[in-house]
């Protein structure tokens, strides 16, 4: 009894559904303009933008030139039935470009605001290229500028700090990316290094800077112990330029200890150094001794 009541079910739901698309396909193939028109207007109200942008695809080069409202109408809906189905990319450009065409429209700022926020939408993930990340900041910092007093500017600007947070994140990944390799060579800790310090540069006010600091000690170290004697001297003073800077800043680190250990270390490297230094002075051969002709002694 059961399992005939749920086909029977089954049975007119399929019909009513294909009843629906085969009078949707019959308003495609004969339906007038007007109709296609009303029709898509409550395909939207009801949420069914598929279709809705279907139809408002389909008409809107027909409508240029006839209905100027409808016209209007017709290119602000189907971009907002491409970015209700998560087209962002096709939304943010029908957005500008009804911008572009309308912009005495009554719809032109909120227009302006979701081209910028579809850019916002297709944004990716902080570990993929950032390219469209910055479109959308620039984007979303356009629409600010263009209308300062709009019911959208604190949203924007909200959306502008989340997309600058995903570009700090991503390069503060790419600063650590050094630390998770498996292999610990020059190459690698003086990349750090660079790149920490180009970080620190883009984003001062950043809340992974305390951490970065003490890394940049700590590659700078590690970059110290495996140079060349004739560039440890240099770098273990640049080992100590860092941690000073680092606790002048962050005096109660959480890292505070370890980076102490680096620059006791780093000291005792550089008194060895310039000790070392000071006894090849001493051993040098002096040109204190040598004779001297006649001929030389009345020159420099």
């Amino acid at each position: 009894m059961r399992n005939t009541l749920f086909g029977y079910i089954l049975l007119i739901l399929t019909t009513l559904v294909l009843g629906s698309c085969s009078k949707f396909a019959k308003l495609q193939k004969e339906g007038t303009l007007e109709q296609k028109y009303e029709a898509a207007l409550q395909f939207y109200k009801k949420a069914d933008y598929y279709r809705a942008g279907l139809l408002f695809e389909e008409i809107t080069p027909l409508l240029n030139g006839k209905d100027a409202r409808q016209a209007e109408l017709a290119q602000f809906y189907n971009a907002y039935c491409n970015f209700k189905q998560a087209n962002y990319n096709m939304s943010q450009f029908l957005f500008k470009n009804f911008y572009e065409t309308f912009q005495r429209s009554e719809y032109a700022q909120e227009a302006l605001y979701m081209h910028a926020y579809s850019l916002y939408k297709d944004s990716p993930n902080f570990n993929l290229d950032q390219t469209s990340t910055l479109t959308a900041i620039s984007a979303l910092q356009d629409f600010i500028n263009t209308y300062p007093e709009s019911a959208f500017r604190e949203e924007s600007t909200q959306l502008i700090l989340e997309l600058r947070d995903k570009l700090e994140r991503k390069a503060y990944e790419k600063a650590k990316l050094y630390y998770q390799t498996s292999e610990a060579n020059i190459a690698n800790f003086r990349s750090a290094v660079v790149t920490i310090n180009n970080y620190q540069k883009d984003f001062p006010d950043s809340k992974y800077n305390e951490e970065l600091s003490y890394l940049r000690v700590d590659a700078q170290y590690n970059l110290a112990k495996l140079s060349f004697a004739d560039k440890q001297k240099e770098r273990y003073q640049d080992v100590s330029k860092y941690y000073l800077a680092f606790i002048d800043k962050y005096p109660n680190s959480k890292y505070l200890r370890q980076a102490e250990r680096y620059y006791d270390n780093t000291q005792k490297e550089l008194t060895a150094i310039l000790d070392a230094e000071k006894t090849l002075k001493e051993t040098k051969p002096s040109n204190t001794g040598k004779l001297s002709t006649p001929s030389s002694s009345g020159q420099n």
